[in-house]
């Protein structure tokens, strides 16, 4: 397995084609994150088709930049989990209910069906499922604003 040496490109079709340094070549790997919500930015698995690791990635400042680059990209057209910035209202605190939320990627609203769709990640971390089966992340969930910190108390 290769740790962080290596050189990654895009062929033809769009795939990642890493380079190790010692030559070989694995073609259409994937970069997976093993603590996607705790560090992002460290212990990236680049993996096969097939899961078979290929190299490891410790933190993602150790790689140049246009290497770093292509690994965001992929990471963030295989990974969609918006991050809920504001809740704005809620249709009911009986579920299922619709909640209207602040995301980084926009205004959203999504139905929530029940109490098991909130996760607790860690001791300030929420992770929120809609009937879609989308993930909602709230980092920090003692650091949203008044209205959104009362209405998770509810559903909490």
């Amino acid at each position: 397995m290769v740790t962080s040496k290596f050189e990654l490109q895009r062929n033809a079709f769009g795939k990642l084609i890493l380079t190790s340094s010692d030559g070989e070549v694995f073609e259409d790997v994937s970069p997976v994150r093993a603590f996607p919500i705790q560090s992002p930015l460290m212990s990236i698995s680049m993996v096969m088709g097939d899961g078979r690791e290929v190299a490891w990635i410790d933190q993602l400042s150790d790689l140049s930049d246009s290497t770093r680059a292509l690994v965001l990209a992929e990471l963030e057209g295989r990974e969609f989990m918006p991050e809920i910035q504001q809740i704005l209202d809620v249709t009911s605190f009986a579920l299922p209910c619709t909640w209207t939320v602040r995301t980084d990627r926009g205004d959203t609203a999504f139905v929530l069906k029940g109490d098991e769709d909130i996760r607790r990640i860690g001791s300030t971390s929420l992770l929120i499922t809609d009937n879609h089966g989308i993930q909602f992340l709230i980092r920090d969930m003692f650091g949203v604003d008044k209205l959104s910190r009362k209405i998770l108390d509810r559903f909490l």
